[in-house]
């Protein structure tokens, strides 16, 4: 088995005979998979190194839509070298500060802005032919992450007949519900940690789990993000601007502001409930437990929608009986 250590050293080789330039890396990210980055500096100019050991990571999505989103002209990096085999990635720069590091309430508008114009661009440019499909099998998968790890695993609640009812009878009626929105092509993380500082702006980063799915993840995952919370007005105020802006290129968002608002809600409860078991998970299976402090962040996601759509009255019911079951 090749160490973490012998895995740089081999990087390292490789990437200082593809750049005919001898490189030493200095940690550039970390992510909660099991990819590693490094930076390299050559010729007055730095480059990234990406590491993404096989059998657990698979370079050749990330290449796939790196090229598809470069065609649709999106800003990503550039794929200096690739060996798919080792997992080895040789890429562009896009610099050293994502909006996560920058963002706050002074210049939160401006960075969106871009960031609203790079997504509308996405899915109205973007190739999506033979992308996997956001299909109910995946949407179920990634439901089932919360009862298996966050309510069973961290929580050690013993989901009984009757929560697992609830469970199956709620995740059926939202899942029909996304089904029926509009599909377009969907990265799947789009929010600050994945959007980079740079010029054109934003960069665009981690993207390669797109798939074909409901037109509503990508704006939801921006705006109501894993790491910071903005007031709910001005997320009213952005998903507003992006839904004038996707009718302006002929997107096919809901006529009426009002229902694209519900279809977000809806969205946003799948993918909340899914990255509070996620988080979990990343700390009982992968021993990184920092997560876990975010989960509140979604929880308070889920109570602002509840209280504002009348048909997550089924999900109202399903936490308070979590937290009479929590020990």
């Amino acid at each position: 088995m090749v160490s973490v250590d012998e895995r740089q050293q081999a990087i390292e080789q490789w990437a200082s005979e593809k750049l005919n330039y001898p490189v030493i890396g200095r940690p550039a990210s970390a992510d909660a998979s099991f990819r590693r980055y490094f930076r390299y500096d050559v010729n007055g100019k730095t480059v990234i190194a990406m590491d993404a050991p096989p059998p657990q990571e698979n370079c050749a999505p990330f290449v796939d839509i790196c090229q598809r989103l470069a065609t649709a002209g999106l800003h990503v990096p550039e794929i200096i070298a690739q060996d798919l085999e080792r997992g080895f990635l040789l890429l562009g720069d896009l610099g050293t500060q994502t909006y996560l590091h920058v963002i706050n309430e002074d210049n939160a508008d401006t960075l969106f802005d871009d960031a609203i114009n790079a997504l509308v661009t996405m899915q109205a440019n973007t190739d999506t032919t033979g992308l996997p499909s956001y299909n109910e099998a995946l949407l179920r998968r990634e439901l089932e992450i919360f009862p298996e790890w966050y309510l069973q695993k961290h929580l050690a609640i013993d989901v009984d007949a009757e929560l697992r009812r609830q469970l199956d009878d709620f995740f059926d009626e939202l899942i029909k519900c996304l089904l029926a929105q509009p599909q377009v092509f969907v990265h799947r993380d789009f929010m600050p940690r994945n959007l980079m500082i740079s010029e054109p702006n934003p960069g665009v980063l981690d993207f390669q789990d797109a798939v074909l799915g409901p037109i509503s993840y990508d704006p939801i995952c921006l705006f109501k993000d894993a790491f910071v919370s903005w007031p709910e007005a001005s997320v009213e105020q952005w998903l507003m601007r992006y839904w004038e802006r996707a009718k302006k290129q002929s997107l096919a968002v809901p006529e009426h502001f009002s229902d694209f608002q519900t279809d977000c809600d809806l969205m946003g409860v799948h993918r909340h409930l899914k990255v509070i078991g996620i988080f979990a998970r990343i700390c009982h299976r992968d021993g990184k437990p920092d997560y876990l402090a975010d989960v509140p962040r979604f929880f308070a996601y889920l109570h602002t929608v509840i209280a504002r759509q009348p048909e997550l009255a089924a999900l109202k019911s399903i936490l308070d009986r979590i937290d009479e079951l929590t020990p």
